[in-house]
């Protein structure tokens, strides 16, 4: 299976996510390759917070989350995909260190970031939009960043100031947000999927099958629902 796309940091990330979602196996020639492609990135132009660059087709183009949310503003593009690549890089996991290397300039990068904001006064567990603050807690949530459980126990606490009352979130983009609650072992995050379970089950009544993104919507939300 090919992994890198050199044309789209988002699409590799992409490849990469679907890997771990579904606990697939690869080599460890595939898992360096990628690595030190995605470690190459970091604090190129364009990269969020000394973080991973996107490509110019991932900004002029806008990207799609691993669960098929569309993102077009190029801050929020250069940060959720900055994020999500720590979080692959955590997760891979290569012994090199030029790979290690670049993921701590990349975590100090967004580190510098963070500060100001608790000084300022803002909550430690969310990040500037829903989905921002999603890309966040997934990062958070592989040992990324550090203060993983006060960060997410006050995301969590925030979410549910977030509730539409039907099942979803303001300002939050549903699938994705399941995504990130999936992995969240927290009571909270619990009361988060079972306040969200409704929608999720009517999904599952009417879910198309005929592209991937569908396959994996469907895969997540039975996991979701199996821990309600």
């Amino acid at each position: 299976m090919k992994i890198v796309n050199s044309n789209s940091l988002s699409e590799t990330l992409d490849a990469l996510t679907e890997l771990f979602f579904y606990g697939r196996q690869w080599s460890k020639f595939q898992k360096e390759k990628v690595a030190k492609w995605i470690a190459g990135r970091q604090g190129i132009r364009g990269s969020y917070a000394n973080m991973f660059g996107p490509t110019g087709r991932d900004f002029n183009k806008g990207i799609k989350l691993f669960t098929g949310e569309v993102v077009r503003s190029r801050a929020a593009i250069g940060h959720i995909l900055g994020e999500e690549a720590c979080r692959s890089l955590i997760l891979l996991d290569v012994p090199d260190k030029c790979v290690k290397d670049a993921v701590r300039r990349a975590e100090l990068g967004m580190m510098r970031v963070l500060g100001p904001r608790k000084v300022r006064g803002y909550n430690v567990g969310m990040y500037c939009c829903g989905t921002c603050t999603v890309a966040f807690w997934r990062n958070l949530l592989v040992g990324g960043l550090g203060n993983a459980k006060q960060r997410l126990a006050a995301g969590m606490k925030a979410l549910k100031h977030y509730r539409d009352g039907h099942g979803k979130w303001h300002r939050f983009p549903f699938y994705y947000t399941l995504l990130a609650l999936n992995e969240i072992e927290l009571p909270s995050a619990i009361s988060e999927m079972r306040y969200a379970a409704k929608v999720c089950e009517e999904y599952l009544k009417r879910a198309p099958k005929h592209h991937k993104l569908d396959q994996r919507r469907k895969i997540l939300i039975e996991r979701v629902l199996a821990k309600c």
